[in-house]
């Protein structure tokens, strides 16, 4: 087999791709796939398209804009289809789980670390930093989608309607999804330019419809997507912290679009807020975790699996509960990222030419930037203030800092990792390092002074 290609290499036969190296290859992607949905695209196409040659470059941004248009994280499912396209089904489930496994089984193992040492001095200091390290990545995560989505004045509009909705009205996310994916779909038809997409084709070829393998992945993957949750229904009923877990990331995977930071919007509302299964300090810590380790950032979901069980686990032991939260999260989260791979993929070239669902995804990425916008305020409030509280005018509600609370070595942390992201560019991990240290070292200055 042939190690080395170009970018523009076509696709090797799958009987050149051997099962075998397809596993080693994507052992060591899950590995050192570190820096968010970028970086690790970015690996991918380094290790796949450019050293190896066994996707063409046309082929894997093709894809890439397919997983775009997917509830999910884009890169674990540019993964999947990879592993799909070289070697079937089993090789889409293979580079799939290779992709996640790695980061699972660490974020697992800094789950059970934090939840025994949460409240001790020094992990406390350290985590002060790391949280004001995560709010300037996620500010730079803002702009940098903001640049990229925002390109006309009607997405702009539906950003900043999206924003007003989270930050002010307490609109529902899956509302606030909904409604921009109809906008959508309605100018797409009419005015697509006002969405900056093309209109399609009249004569366009378009593909057969493979409804069999369709019909059949989204049975096989539907039943193994719900088959933990009708264990649960059945044992321990549907009031069980372990059903709401399972209940509550099951429909995140499916509403949520735009890639992890709008996930982060939806989950911190209703984790924090809605089920009170940790607070917003906490919410910040298992980013930082997130961002520090390979996988998919959207992996912070199980360190959320893992507290809200633990912490109430009857009728197991606290160290299972978490366990069974962890596992059960994962599974819902990724689970369905399988299922809209092997059920669409044979639809891609098809959806190319669907307007009307570019035109939804089109508006939806807009409204996601607002659904960050909302989660970048959020996370600022507390992670700069000890104490925010609401303030009520009618329909409105207003987060609102008590100003006396605010921390300084927050403050002046927050304010070195925005340098060191805009001006010095640093990577995330050198950031993180950085304001853990500073954590430290000012909290000590503090107890001493």
């Amino acid at each position: 087999m042939a190690e080395t290609g170009t970018a523009t290499a076509s696709p090797l036969p799958t009987a050149l791709v051997s099962f075998g190296d397809l596993l080693r290859v994507f052992t060591r992607i899950g590995f050192l796939s570190f820096g968010g949905p970028a970086g690790q695209i970015a690996l991918m196409h380094r290790e796949l398209v450019e050293e190896r040659g066994w996707i063409g470059e046309d082929d894997f941004l093709h894809a890439l804009n397919f997983c775009h248009l997917l509830p999910g994280p884009e890169a674990q499912q540019l993964a999947t289809w990879i592993g799909w396209r070289l070697q079937g089904p089993r090789g889409g489930l293979a580079a799939g789980l290779l992709f996640v496994i790695p980061g699972a089984v660490i974020i697992l193992a800094l789950s059970m670390l934090y939840a025994l040492a949460a409240d001790l001095a020094l992990v406390e200091a350290l985590f002060l930093g790391v949280k004001a390290a995560v709010l300037a990545i996620v500010v730079q995560a803002l702009l940098r989608i903001a640049g990229r989505a925002l390109d006309t004045t009607l997405k702009q509009g539906l950003a900043a309607a999206a924003f007003l909705g989270l930050f002010l009205l307490d609109l529902p996310f899956p509302m606030i999804v909904l409604g921009a994916g109809v906008i959508g779909m309605v100018v797409a038809m009419r005015r697509p330019d006002m969405l900056a997409i093309k209109p399609g084709k009249a004569d366009a070829i378009l593909p057969a419809r493979p409804w069999r393998s369709t019909i059949l992945s989204v049975l096989v993957w539907g039943t193994i997507w719900a088959a933990p949750m009708a264990l649960i229904a059945l044992t321990l009923g549907q009031d069980h912290v372990l059903w709401q877990i399972g209940a509550f990331f099951s429909q995140l995977a499916v509403v949520t679009f735009g890639g992890a930071y709008a996930v982060l919007a939806y989950m911190a509302q209703e984790a924090v807020q809605g089920f009170g299964w940790l607070d917003a300090g906490e919410m910040a810590d298992g980013l930082g975790l997130a961002e520090t380790t390979p996988g998919p950032l959207i992996l912070v979901t199980q360190f959320v699996g893992y507290l809200a069980a633990f912490r109430s686990p009857e009728p197991f032991s606290p160290l299972v509960a978490g366990l069974l939260g962890a596992m059960l999260t994962t599974w819902v989260t990724f689970a369905p990222c399988f299922l809209w791979i092997f059920a669409l993929a044979p639809w891609i070239d098809r959806l190319g030419h669907a307007v009307r669902l570019k035109g939804a995804l089109a508006a939806i990425t807009a409204a996601v930037v607002g659904v960050i916008a909302n989660l970048t305020a959020w996370f600022a409030l507390h992670v700069l203030f000890a104490q925010v509280g609401e303030v009520q005018f009618g329909p409105v509600r207003l987060d609102w800092p008590l100003w006396a609370s605010f921390d300084w070595r927050a403050g002046v942390l927050a304010a070195l990792a925005v340098l060191l992201a805009f001006q010095l560019r640093w990577s995330v991990l050198r950031i993180l390092a950085v304001c853990a240290a500073g954590g430290i070292v000012l909290s000590l200055t503090a107890l001493n002074a």
